[in-house]
């Protein structure tokens, strides 16, 4: 059985298609992501998954049990991390998650067990009994993962759980995601970083304006893109036509920026160089790079993953419908 099994699902507001006609099936076990940029709907996904919102159609099954009609049994099935913080700072990280606990019914000797096991999963034993609002940002999003975590879910959906943390924070968070894999829970994470989602996802469905526009593992979705990326910076007028080089096999030309997939970039930069310089093409800068899910993403839409102002042109087109 499916972890979780999404079929045509659509949410709209106001007439404005925040999710529209998406279709995915999560295995048991598996750390699956979501990737996109503000605004494509990954959020919207996930709250209609975890029964904080009721799809406009469409069907989505958790745990196996239909999100509308048996909500109760998927909120006891699944624990959820959400994008803004939750905690209850006036209180010490042992009594947030001793109440979480009870919450969920768990007895005060479970209760005990279980706040022992994910404080040490999270690394907070030291602070176990200090307030949280003395807590730094990361050490917060950290006890939020543990009270996630904290009734064993089946189920763990992580909602942007690395968004605004410094690096080093980061990766420790992603260190305890990775752990999760060997407990069997099936983990959904909600990303626009694009680290994030190669080192964690076993599948990654890349979503756009609350459409999945390609979905497989990362090696999978980068073979979209179809080979090597060689990117030149170039000085003065150029045309594109500059640039038709038959071994090139795409070529974007923006703003004195041009980027080339190639099959073997190594052999293909003597080449290119050669065949620009020729018709007087003045080159400032070279690199050779393996294609990554921004590229994939890039091919797919024509645009990044964090354009600037991509949060504020969504936001607009809901207030113009």
């Amino acid at each position: 059985m499916a972890a979780i099994l999404v079929e045509n699902l659509t949410k709209s507001f106001n007439g404005f298609k925040a999710v529209d006609s998406i279709n995915l099936e999560v295995s048991e076990g598996e750390v699956f992501g979501l990737l996109g940029p503000n605004g494509a709907g990954k959020t919207t996904t996930i709250k209609i998954l975890v029964t904080l919102l009721k799809p406009t159609s469409g069907k989505a099954f958790v745990a196996g049990y239909d999100v509308v009609k048996r909500a109760e049994e998927v909120r006891k099935r699944i624990g959820v991390v959400f994008q803004e913080p939750t905690l209850d700072l006036e209180l010490t990280a042992v009594e947030n998650l001793d109440f979480h606990g009870r919450l969920y019914g768990m007895d005060g000797r479970s209760r005990r067990r279980r706040i022992k096991e994910v404080l040490e999963l999270v690394g907070l034993e030291d602070k176990a009994n200090v307030l949280v609002k003395n807590f730094s940002g990361g050490m917060q999003r950290r006890l939020e993962i543990a009270r996630g975590l904290m009734h064993e879910p089946e189920i763990l959906f992580l909602d942007e759980p690395t968004l605004g943390l410094d690096v080093q924070t980061r990766r420790r968070i992603w260190e305890y995601i990775e752990s999760l894999k060997e407990s069997g829970v099936t983990v959904v994470i909600t990303t626009h970083y694009i680290e994030e989602a190669e080192r964690l996802c076993d599948r990654v469905a890349i979503i756009d304006l609350g459409r999945i526009i390609a979905i497989g593992s990362p090696n999978k979705l980068r073979k979209l893109v179809g080979g090597d990326l060689i990117t030149l910076e170039v000085d003065g007028n150029v045309n594109f036509s500059d640039f038709n080089i038959s071994i090139a096999e795409k070529v974007t030309v923006r703003n004195g920026i041009v980027e080339m997939t190639v099959k073997n970039g190594e052999e293909a930069i003597p080449l290119i160089i050669e065949s620009l310089q020729s018709k007087g093409v003045k080159i400032k800068s070279v690199s050779l790079r393996r294609p990554t899910l921004e590229d994939v993403f890039v091919s797919l839409t024509g645009r990044r993953i964090r354009d600037e102002g991509e949060e504020w042109k969504f936001w607009l087109r809901m207030r113009r419908r």
